[in-house]
């Protein structure tokens, strides 16, 4: 099994938001997989399904971002999961809009979300994919928490359906190959 955590706070509030383009990316493969998120468990909404043949958990934490690591331990611990099926997605500020980035390891790149799973799994061996907002204008926490323009919002659209691309291509194919393929500039 592979457990696919999208980061993002719950609440209508924040539907839409750049800090929410994570939650976005699960709702695209839930719909893609007829994989509804329709029950509230491990500390979020949860879901189960299957991408070529492997049998897949969806999850959209509502522990708001910064303790995202309680959702992903509560589900990780209960399915006994091996760290690499384990993808967790997440915004960035540091890619432009449109881009992804696929790691197998690493830090979490001042990204709170990230920081919370890795110091709760206290590990860094999972993969995560990281979705590019744009470069923060003004101050980052409003920046991050606020919505997208209308070309703005069209480019992520694009971007979310390339990022579930990535994340099928990390089922079928594992993190290596899915670097290879995704991480660079999205097709136009």
């Amino acid at each position: 099994m592979k457990l696919i955590v999208g980061l993002g706070n719950p609440g209508t509030k924040y539907d839409g938001t750049r800090h929410n383009v994570g939650f976005e990316v699960i709702d695209l493969l839930a719909l893609r997989w007829k994989c509804p998120l329709s029950v509230e468990k491990f500390h979020g909404w949860f879901g189960i399904g299957e991408f070529g043949g492997e049998r897949v958990a969806l999850l959209k934490p509502t522990t708001f971002m910064n303790v995202s690591g309680k959702a992903v331990l509560a589900a990780g611990r209960f399915y006994k999961l091996d760290l690499e099926d384990l993808l967790v997605i997440a915004d960035d500020l540091a890619l432009p809009i449109g881009r992804v980035r696929m790691r197998a390891k690493g830090s979490s790149g001042s990204h709170k979300g990230l920081q919370n799973v890795l110091d709760r799994v206290g590990s860094d061996h999972w993969s995560r994919l990281r979705v590019g907002i744009g470069e923060a204008i003004g101050h980052a926490a409003g920046y991050v928490l606020g919505g997208f323009g209308p070309k703005e919002r069209l480019l992520m659209d694009r971007s979310t359906a390339h990022a579930s691309e990535a994340v099928e291509c990390w089922i079928e194919n594992g993190a290596d190959l899915t670097m290879t393929r995704f991480n660079g500039d999205p097709p136009s």
